[in-house]
Order: structure tokens, then sequence, then C-alpha cells
């Protein structure tokens, strides 16, 4: 049985995105990524590094207000952010554009889609794909640039702690960054050996972008799990890294479904996929919460 199988892509090439889509006006020119709220002078900003950030959402417009000022502290800046919306009614296109970021319209929903078209469109050489509900720390794009410097390494990602407003889910957390270990153990003991790990959106995941177009992005056909499975497409380029510091994730699955119930829904849908039924799951094994 091939389980965590094969992901071989069917879809077209990345570069040739979809003609359908519609795209925002472009930032002013000379500013990085068309976005800076921090109010200081342009003499005193640190130099963009070489990343773009790729921030795939669908009705985000509660949780970006907090992003925007966690990315306008990011030391060093991204050379590029570009937002691709999935179709979003909460105006969560409308409050990136009016912050100065470069937001796509993509026609195709799913994340998996909003990935390739972001990563298409970018032209850094390093691109970090973040939820809309994760933060980084201020300095995350220097130490995401100082583990792909190994050229072992074709993918990593941070720790999550998985928080909201008034608690920590201190055994959701565990739980999240056991599975990073022991679900490549259980089902790829030897990809496993070989440096394979599992990481998942809310590890703020981070990549070559030529890597990322040479195993052909993240595969449009799966609804959920796409980010799983482009590790496992990465893994043939090289490790699979977990670096040892940490992001702030929402914990809104865990408040809407409770904790336990919550952790349930994660291993259930790890295990189908991992089983084979990869293409068949979707919203109603994992439902969206905002």
């Amino acid at each position: 049985m091939n389980v965590l199988g094969d992901s071989a892509s069917t879809h077209p090439p990345l570069e040739q995105a979809a003609s359908a889509s519609r795209t925002y006006p472009a930032p002013a020119p000379g500013a990085v990524a068309g976005f800076d709220v921090s109010g200081d002078p342009a003499s005193t900003r640190p130099a963009p590094g070489p990343f773009a950030l790729v921030i795939p959402v669908l009705d985000e417009a509660r949780a970006l207000p907090r992003l925007l000022r966690h990315l306008a502290l990011l030391d060093p800046p991204p050379a590029e952010i570009v937002l691709v919306d999935g179709g979003s009614a909460d105006g969560t296109a409308e409050l990136a554009a009016a912050a100065g970021l470069r937001v796509l319209h993509h026609g195709a929903r799913g994340r998996a889609a909003q990935i390739n078209r972001g990563v298409a469109e970018v032209a850094a050489p390093l691109v970090l794909v973040l939820h809309a509900d994760t933060l980084l720390p201020d300095d995350a794009l220097a130490v995401a640039e100082r583990a792909l410097a190994d050229p072992r390494v074709s993918l990593a990602g941070f720790i999550p702690i998985i928080c909201g407003p008034e608690t920590t889910r201190w055994a959701t957390t565990a739980h999240n960054w056991a599975k990073t270990w022991y679900a490549p153990l259980l089902f790829r003991p030897r990809l496993f050996l070989r440096g394979g790990r599992l990481l998942f959106g809310d590890h703020a995941m981070f990549f070559r972008r030529a890597d990322f177009l040479a195993v052909g992005g993240c595969d449009e056909r799966l609804r959920v799990m796409e980010d799983a499975d482009l590790c496992l497409r990465l893994s043939r380029l090289g490790r699979i890294r977990l670096v040892n510091r940490t992001v702030l994730t929402s914990d809104r699955r865990v408040a809407a479904w409770g904790e336990w119930r919550a952790n349930w829904i994660y291993l259930r849908t790890g295990l189908r996929w991992a089983l084979g039924r990869r293409e068949q799951l979707g919203p109603r094994d994992y439902p969206d919460i905002r």
C-alpha cells in the first residue's frame, strides 16, 4: 500500500497562471512590496531581503489588521508581499489593497491553487507561505535565510504555538509538534531516515522558488493537506527541517471544536490522507473556521 503516496502533478506549469484572475493595481514604485506602515523614513528602513511572502486568504478580514502590524516589523523586510484572495466576501482583498499590499484575486478556490499562483507571480528566489492567522517574529526572514543556506535543506518551517486571546493550547501545540516526527516515522520510515518531516501551513513553511517549480508546486486536486503533500514533493530534493524558533498561530479551530475533538479531527484527516484518500478529502472533513 502506498501510504503517504506519490504526488505527481497534473496541473499546468505554474508560470501559466490562470488567465481569468483579477489583479489589483500595483503598488507605487520604490516601496518594498508596496507595503510600509512603519512610518520610518526610507533612509532608515533596512534593505529588503531575498524573500517573497505569499499569503493565501479567504475571508480573513478579522485577522488581517493584526497580521499587517506584524508584517511591518519584519527586519529584514521581504522583497515582495503577494496576497492571493480565493474569493473573499468580507472585504479582505479591499482591506489588504488599502494597506498597500499587492493583491491577486484568483478564480480557482483552494489553497493549493492560491499558493501556486502566488509563487508564479513573485520574482524573489526564496518564498515563505504565510497564513493570515499566523504571526512571525520580527527576525523570521533572517532565520529562514540561514536555514536555506544549507543546500541539503529543501523546505523548512517554524514551530507553531497555538493560542488565542485568553489561552495557549499547550496540548494541541505538543501534538502538532509531535506529528512532525511520528507521521513520517510510522508511514514512511525510509523517508524519515533521509530527513523527511511533515509540516503544515501553520508552520510558515519556506523554500527556494526554483525547487518549488521543479517539483510542480502544490497539487491543486487537493482541497486539504496540500502542505503535507508539498513536504513529500520537496523531500525528493533534500531534507525537511523544523527550525528551533516559534510562530504564533490562531486557536480558532480548537476554540470552535474543543481541544480533544480538534485533535481527533487533525488525526483522522491525516490518517485518511496517508492511507490514500487524499483527493476525497474536502471541507466536510476539515471545515473552514473564521
